[in-house]
C-alpha cells in the first residue's frame, strides 16, 4: 500500500512563489510515475506536470511550463512542486498521485495513477 501526503499550500500574492511537497510511503519510491494535477472550483482535474519512474523525463502542461519545477528527492521518498510567478488562475487543490505502470501517452490523464494524496489548498490573490 502507498499512501501520499501533500503539503506546502497556502495564500500568496500575485507573482509570488510556493514550494509543495508530497511525502510517499512505501517501497520503490524510484519506479513510480509521479505526478501533480490540480482542480480549480467549478472545474474539472486538470495535469499540471509529470516525472515519469527513475525520473526519467519530466512534462509540464503549457499552462505551467518555464514558472513551475518538479523535483524528486530519492533519499527522503519526496516529490516537490515548485511555484514562481504564480498567477490568480493557478489557484486549485493541488495533488499528488502515483502510479507504477504509467505508459508515456498516458501520462497526463488522471486514470492513469493508482494512488492520489488528499490534495493541498493554493489560493493566489491580492
Amino acid at each position: 500500500q502507498v499512501t501520499l501526503v501533500e503539503s506546502g499550500g497556502g495564500l500568496v500574492q500575485p507573482g509570488g512563489s510556493l514550494r509543495l511537497s508530497c511525502q510517499v510511503s512505501g517501497s520503490s519510491f524510484s519506479r513510480y510515475t509521479l505526478a501533480w494535477f490540480r482542480q480549480a472550483p467549478g472545474k474539472e482535474r486538470e495535469f499540471v506536470v509529470v516525472s515519469r519512474r527513475y525520473g526519467s523525463s519530466t512534462h509540464y502542461a503549457d499552462s505551467v511550463q518555464g514558472r513551475f519545477t518538479i523535483s524528486r528527492t530519492n533519499a527522503e521518498n519526496t516529490v516537490n512542486l515548485l511555484m514562481n510567478s504564480l498567477k490568480p488562475e493557478d489557484t486549485a487543490v493541488y495533488y499528488c498521485a502515483a502510479g507504477s505502470g504509467v505508459i508515456l501517452s498516458s501520462v497526463r490523464s488522471g486514470d492513469a495513477y493508482d494512488y492520489w494524496g488528499q490534495g493541498t489548498q493554493v489560493t493566489v490573490s491580492a
